[in-house]
């Protein structure tokens, strides 16, 4: 597996997620240590979104007569 496949399934989402949850630690009422590194755990998955959403995905190689050289002529 490449690195340009392991950003798209598992550290893409991942920083997504971590968003989310920061979102829900600012949110609830229970926890005033989760409430205070609420807007830390936002800031790590946007800087994640940010770094990983820039690394483009792997090209899947097509097939057919489009791709063909002499298709073009």
């Amino acid at each position: 597996m490449s690195f340009r496949a392991l950003n798209e399934k598992y550290l893409l989402p991942a920083s997504q997620i971590a968003m989310v949850l920061g979102i829900i630690a600012l949110c609830q009422p229970w926890s005033l240590s989760l409430h205070s590194y609420g807007v830390t755990i936002i800031l790590i998955g946007l800087i994640g979104f940010n770094v990983t959403s820039k690394i483009a995905p792997e090209r899947k190689e097509e097939t057919g007569a489009a791709t063909h050289e002499g298709a073009r002529q």
